[in-house]
């Protein structure tokens, strides 16, 4: 199809493989607001530091990764935290739109596995004897994930004793009700027979399963009709559930082809410590329910 001469004339000029820049692109960034400064690129690009000696090509790598990874956790203790206040303000729509991003977060921490698992056995024994005792055990945001969605340990708190603000944040968290206390105290407003000593449980301690809570929830399977919104919300929280077992998963098996059974840098068992957290749950009644349902 033929296009008029004014068209043409219009378009940016080509010269070969380079394309000319629009007249109203902004070149000139003296005391503006540019790309650069908004992110704080500088700090952020300059907060590789290889600590092997002679430096190993593959320590970078270790370091990006895990570095994006406590960002993505980042988001994750925000979106986690603004939901709770959303439920906790009968906002359950909006909450539910917190929980969709948390889960598009867990796809992509879990597919960072992967380059990770490009690490060969070989090429990580060269540098991670520089790493000293560091370890992801000692990471205080994914500490603060698990203690938001149920999983609490009075004795983690002792591992940042000698970081107050690391302790401040992880000791509010712990104190807080997690995401599944929110829910239930949404559910019961709602009219549903959650018992009482769950509405009233002291929020510091582990969620553990409570088989007087199975049938509220049952109820809500039952009749996803009556019960739409809640029949939703339970589903989505299957799915973040089951993400983070993915995500764990994940780990147990990128650190089983990198380093075998060797114990961690941290001091545990490694892979078989990694193994015990898989039969951590957040929302048991939501599986155990599932045994109930037609029966």
């Amino acid at each position: 199809m033929d296009t008029d001469n004014s068209a043409r004339s219009a378009s940016p000029a080509h010269t070969g493989n380079e394309r000319a820049l629009e007249d109203g692109i902004v070149t000139d960034l003296t005391g503006r607001m540019t790309y650069g400064s908004y992110l704080e690129l500088d700090q952020l690009l300059s907060a590789q530091h290889p600590v092997s000696s002679p430096e190993h090509h593959d320590e970078m790598l270790f370091i990006i990764q895990h570095q994006t990874t406590e960002l993505w956790l980042k988001q994750l203790i925000h979106e986690l935290g603004s939901a709770r206040i959303l439920l906790a303000s009968d906002d359950l729509r909006e909450a539910l739109k917190r929980v969709a991003r948390v889960k598009r977060i867990q796809d992509v921490m879990t597919q960072q596995w992967s380059v990770l698992a490009t690490l060969t056995p070989t090429e990580y024994a060269q540098f991670r004897g520089a790493l000293g005792n560091s370890s992801g055990f000692q990471s205080v945001q994914y500490r603060a994930v698990e203690f938001a969605l149920g999983n609490k340990n009075e004795r983690m708190l002792q591992v940042f004793r000698d970081h107050p603000e690391n302790l401040a944040m992880l000791t509010a968290e712990f104190e807080r009700p997690t995401l599944y206390d929110e829910f239930l105290r949404f559910a019961a407003r709602r009219g549903l027979a959650i018992p009482t000593e769950i509405l009233e449980r002291d929020v510091r301690e582990p969620y553990r399963p409570h088989a007087s809570l199975v049938p509220a929830i049952r109820e809500i399977y039952e009749n996803p009709h009556t019960y739409w919104d809640l029949y939703e919300a339970c589903e989505d929280l299957v799915d973040l559930e089951d993400n983070f077992q993915f995500w764990r998963f994940r780990h147990l098996k990128t650190v089983t082809r990198t380093i075998g059974m060797k114990v961690g840098t941290g001091g545990s068992s490694g892979v078989s410590f990694l193994q015990q957290a898989l039969e951590l749950t957040f929302f048991p009644e939501l599986y155990t329910v599932r045994t109930e349902i037609g029966s």
